[in-house]
């Protein structure tokens, strides 16, 4: 058996030159495999061709129930009469009122309750007592619906903006808040005290470790937050009525259900259905997206 001091041991340099390689293929393998992005048409047939055939379904099937006369003229009208409603709007420029008074406050009543949600969820998710105290009433607010808040407001504030501002707020507040702390939760706990090992005070820890982490939880809490927005904006507007109001959506399809005029209540639900897919394709799937590529997870998509 050769001695110790015999052993041929391994060239310093050629360990340095294998630690390195072994480094550069860890490193590969957290870094996202870039994809060839499908080509337009390809991107068409895959996303939107689908909704498209399954509204030509539906619109063929409310046609043959039309013409089979089941239901009433007033009860179910035709397609071409509803459309001919919705048209007569666009001509007339009336819809693209409609659709701005409602669109901007609900933009601002999600942005006010972002404002507020996410400073709560991280108040909620990081001191115990806070959760213990005000964790089951936000989960209690989420459920509770929107429209229960709609005649206390118009006591309080009076048939106003700031009536429908804060049914708004009552509507999403408890979602983005319960996004961030459902967010965080899902945090590694090594995470946390690397930055404080690393001297992060709460405030740096808040805004580049927990948020950064938590931020896939706390966008599926954003898009829960803009529909209870949505939703709670809708059953404010069909109460709330005045003409310093305005005419939003909400107010639209009241005008219509309280005449009896079917196609104008279907034209209108057209349109808050169309301005909430909207929004939902337009905003909030460009940035989930952005978020799975950002951490490798393009099967996702």
């Amino acid at each position: 058996m050769p001695r110790p001091d015999r052993l041929v041991t391994e060239p310093e340099s050629a360990r340095t030159d294998i630690d390195q390689r072994v480094e550069a293929g860890l490193d590969t393998l957290d870094t996202p495999v870039g994809e060839q992005r499908p080509s337009l048409g390809r991107r068409f047939l895959r996303s939107g061709l689908p909704p498209l055939v399954a509204l030509v379904l539906l619109v063929v099937l409310w046609q043959i129930l039309w013409a089979a006369a089941f239901w009433p003229e007033t009860t179910l009208p035709a397609p071409l009469a509803v459309w001919e409603k919705f048209w007569a709007t666009v001509v007339d420029g009336s819809v693209f009122g409609f659709v701005w008074t409602s669109v901007h406050r609900a933009a601002l009543g999600f942005a006010a309750g972002v404002v507020l949600g996410t400073p709560l969820g991280l108040l909620v998710a990081k001191v115990r007592v806070v959760r213990a105290a005000i964790g089951p009433l936000l989960t209690g607010l989420q459920s509770l619906p929107s429209v229960a808040w709609v005649p206390a407001a118009v006591i309080w504030f009076g048939t106003k903006d700031a009536a429908i501002y804060f049914v708004v707020l009552l509507g999403s507040v408890p979602s983005i808040a319960n996004g961030l702390v459902s967010g965080i939760d899902q945090i590694p706990p090594i995470l946390p005290r690397v930055g404080k090992v690393m001297g992060a005070n709460r405030l740096a820890s808040a805004r580049h470790i927990l948020l950064p982490a938590a931020l896939p939880g706390f966008l599926a809490g954003l898009k829960q937050g803009w529909a209870f927005s949505w939703r709670s904006l809708m059953a404010a507007e069909l109460i709330a009525r005045s003409p310093d109001l305005g005419i939003g959506l909400g107010a639209y399809l009241n005008e219509g259900s309280s005449f009896n005029d079917m196609p104008t209540v279907i034209a209108a639900i057209f349109l808050i259905l169309l301005v909430g897919i909207g929004i939902e394709l337009l905003v909030f799937r460009p940035l989930e997206r952005a978020v799975l590529r950002a951490r490798g997870l393009t099967a996702s998509l």
